[in-house]
């Protein structure tokens, strides 16, 4: 059995535990995935299972990937992700991999792209003060210097004005409330990377 697994962002809502207090959790629809290739010492260099998640319509596939899933006998997937292997453990290409493989109270990472949000300033960016309020300042929200004058350039990692969000974060240590295999569904205390919609990848600890 691989270590994770592909799924997608439902969305927050909150549940009540045994002593009647509100917990906010996220819902997250993990699986099914498939096995897509067994990565292996021998031929790869290392242990290792490629999971594909959500199908792909082979109008929508290359030809590279097509060649790809057909070798391996499984149709075509939007997502694919590598995961180590528990020791012990052996898949096949076309082997199902469910929610059913988390349990209530275990520990998981969740990793995620976080929201974009465009364009933004430095205060809003990076969290700055600002300048004074008063009527007599002439700076509000500017950055103000970028640097030394006689460097005649701007430092690598200068906090200016830039792209904000959409990166790759792991949330660690969240618990797992409730597994629905039923419906796909796993339930996880606290918040996730990324929109609503989202692909996300769910590690076991």
């Amino acid at each position: 059995m691989p270590t994770g697994m592909l799924g997608k962002k439902i969305g927050m809502t909150r549940i009540f535990d045994a002593d009647g207090r509100a917990v906010a959790v996220t819902v997250i629809e993990a699986g099914p995935c498939v096995v897509v290739q067994r990565k292996t010492v021998d031929v790869d260099g290392y242990e290792a299972v490629q999971l594909g998640f959500q199908d792909r319509s082979y109008a929508r596939t290359n030809s590279p990937m097509t060649g790809h899933f057909e070798s391996k006998g499984v149709s075509p997937k939007k997502h694919l992700q590598e995961f180590e292997l528990a020791k012990g453990e052996d898949v096949s290409p076309g082997d199902e991999i469910t929610v059913e493989m988390f349990e209530p109270g275990q520990i998981v990472n969740v990793i995620g792209i976080t929201k974009g949000k465009g364009f933004a300033g430095a205060m809003k960016r990076h969290g700055f003060h600002g300048g004074p309020a008063s009527h007599g300042s002439k700076v509000h929200r500017a950055p103000m210097s970028a640097g030394a004058t006689d460097a005649a350039r701007v430092f690598p990692g200068q906090r200016m004005p830039g792209h904000m969000g959409h990166v790759q974060r792991k949330i660690k240590n969240l618990r797992v409330v409730e597994v629905d295999a039923e419906n796909n569904m796993l339930v996880v205390k606290g918040a996730i990377p990324g929109p609503n919609g989202a692909v996300v990848a769910i590690e076991a600890k």
